[in-house]
């Protein structure tokens, strides 16, 4: 299969406008997502898709970049527009805030759609903090790792531990974090964005419920690796302090 690696970004944020050219000990946010990107064995090519001229002419020099339309609704309508473009058999939407995502795990997506039509990526939560917060999104998960349920409450119910301190109801069922990485069959999702809105999704406010709610299957793979996002101005020196740890340690 050839695959493409498609990063939205966008250059309007209400929590923190112009992020994807703010710099990271030296380089913007979106060039270090991309040199990740490059990293992974899987992707024939990364292609950065945009609605902001001054996203495109900062990208242009490094790597191809698209421009799309101002009013897509999710980012996942924006990389669909840039595939319709592209010559490719699958697409994996890579979020253009991590600047630290690992290359494995975006081949871990990408190798799914070999199989499955949309595939994505989870790890177990282990921190207390994860548990109870509507900021991070469960998945629930067959046996073969079919998604069964995304949602931003605790899921699944612990009735016989309700009322143990979360601490204890971590210790009692394999909980997982979804993250959020996607791969789809070009085809997929180009059906995907065609769909309206559906319920849950629209409760929720998590895309992902689209897919499941009109029975396109959707393979989770665990993957040992903590998502690092840059929400918020503040979120930029602590991704510094752990690029000039991982300098460090790699030379040492």
């Amino acid at each position: 299969m050839r695959i493409v690696g498609i990063i939205p970004a966008r250059f309007a944020s209400s929590r923190f406008p112009g992020k994807p050219l703010v710099s990271i000990a030296g380089k913007s946010l979106i060039q270090r997502v991309v040199e990740q990107c490059e990293k992974a064995s899987l992707l024939a090519d990364a292609v950065v898709a945009t609605d902001d001229q001054r996203i495109y002419d900062a990208v242009k020099p490094f790597c191809r970049v698209e421009m799309t339309g101002s009013d897509h609704p999710s980012g996942t309508d924006r990389v669909a527009e840039v595939a319709a473009k592209l010559d490719c058999d699958g697409v994996v939407n890579i979020q253009g805030d991590e600047p630290l995502i690992d290359p494995t795990v975006i081949d871990t997506v990408a190798r799914g759609l070999n199989e499955a039509p949309m595939t994505t990526a989870a790890k177990a939560i282990t921190d207390v903090s994860d548990y109870d917060n509507p900021n991070v999104t469960k998945a629930v998960v067959s046996n073969s790792g079919r998604a069964l349920l995304f949602s931003r409450r605790t899921i699944p119910f612990l009735r016989d531990h309700s009322t143990e301190a979360p601490e204890s109801q971590l210790a009692c069922y394999p909980f997982l974090k979804h993250l959020g990485i996607y791969g789809y069959q070009t085809a997929t999702l180009q059906q995907l964005v065609a769909l309206p809105e559906s319920a849950l999704e629209k409760v929720e406010r998590l895309e992902q419920l689209r897919a499941l709610e009109n029975d396109i299957p959707i393979q989770v793979f665990q993957v040992d690796y903590e998502s690092i996002g840059v929400d918020v101005p503040d979120d930029v020196s602590k991704v510094e302090s752990l690029l000039k740890a991982s300098n460090h340690h790699s030379v040492s």
